[in-house]
């Protein structure tokens, strides 16, 4: 096994407690950020080669800047992608072409979803209205306390619920929480409700996933999550999140009883699932430690090369994360590595 650095046990363990972070808090619905998990695909672009149309220029990304409410927090695609500024303001960088939905949820507002055309660049003036649904309120309040008193969350949830029981983003919310609470039966329930009056609600399944994760029945665990993703229709970072960090708990496993050929195999399955959250998660902030999770998943498969590149790609990606020097330290000691093996 690869010999991790000081600064690399030290990533380790803010990776650990992020994983937890991510996988319980990520809603990557990453909310993936209630992990998921932080739990993500690879959004393959299929093209078609038309002999009359050669060498046509690469499709360019966008930036949008979404002019709305203050802290009002902004999903691109069910992908949480953080909050507008004091003055209602939040930049998407490399907006990728194509039609994308944008959800937008401020405190006493009543929550919008609108398409972003794919035409739309620059600013986007996004007007919310205010809301005197006493249920809304109620799972707003929730969605607020879930950081600071789960106890009294469940109670906005569950008092959101009783005021409208066909409520799935409510329910979700309060199977999240009580998984947090290891109330994995009460977790599982509210799953079970959410997707009653959602079927196909991908990230319920993604949720559920890591439900049997936590109660340790692996089979269900894989199957929920490839479900979710199915869901999805190809779609659902959080979901290849938990199959990422599942398979390198098994390489991790599988490496410590001796047994290398399965240790290979599973941290292949990892790094895949894991490349794919990376892709699809285009930049959010839950990719910040996704991206550190597959690094380390090739440093372990000693492919040193592709290490670097996930992390130069972080650099890129990420230019002004707190994580930057360390990630920085991690290419420069792998380099040297590198050069050392091949003396």
């Amino acid at each position: 096994m690869l010999a991790i650095s000081t600064l690399h046990c030290i990533l380790c363990l803010k990776l650990n407690l992020r994983e937890m972070k991510f996988l319980l808090n990520s809603q990557v619905g990453l909310n993936v950020a209630k992990l998921s998990f932080c739990l993500a695909i690879i959004l393959l672009s299929s093209s078609t080669i038309l002999p009359q149309k050669k060498n046509l220029p690469p499709v360019q990304a966008r930036e949008i800047t979404i002019v709305s409410e203050p802290n009002a927090v902004v999903w691109l695609d069910n992908i949480r992608r953080g909050s507008t500024d004091e003055a209602g303001k939040l930049t998407i960088k490399s907006v990728s072409a194509g039609k994308h939905t944008l959800r937008l949820r401020a405190d006493g507002f009543k929550e919008i979803s609108q398409n972003l055309l794919p035409t739309q660049k620059g600013d986007l003036k996004i007007a919310l209205v205010k809301t005197a649904d006493e249920a809304e309120l109620a799972f707003q309040q929730a969605e607020k306390l879930t950081s600071s008193s789960r106890e009294k969350a469940v109670e906005m949830y569950e008092k959101a619920i009783a005021l409208r029981p066909n409520y799935p983003e409510a329910l979700l919310g309060l199977a999240r929480v009580h998984s947090d609470q290891s109330n994995f039966d009460k977790a599982l329930e509210a799953v079970k409700k959410a997707r009653k009056f959602r079927p196909g609600y991908a990230e319920a399944s993604a949720v559920e996933g890591r439900i049997y994760v936590s109660e340790g029945n692996d089979e269900k665990a894989v199957a929920t999550f490839k479900r979710a993703i199915t869901e999805g229709k190809g779609f659902q970072p959080e979901a290849h999140t938990g199959l990422g960090l599942f398979y390198k708990d098994k390489a991790e496993g599988f490496a410590s009883e001796g047994d290398f050929e399965n240790e290979k195999a599973n941290y292949l399955l990892a790094a895949g699932h894991l490349k794919t959250a990376v892709s699809q998660l285009a930049g959010a902030p839950d990719a910040i430690v996704i991206y550190q999770f597959l690094g380390l998943v090739y440093e372990q498969m000693k492919d040193f090369e592709k290490a670097i590149a996930v992390y130069e790609d972080f650099l890129r990606v990420f230019p002004d994360s707190s994580e930057t020097t360390a990630v920085r330290s991690f290419i420069e000691q792998l380099k040297k590595q590198m050069k050392n093996e091949n003396l």
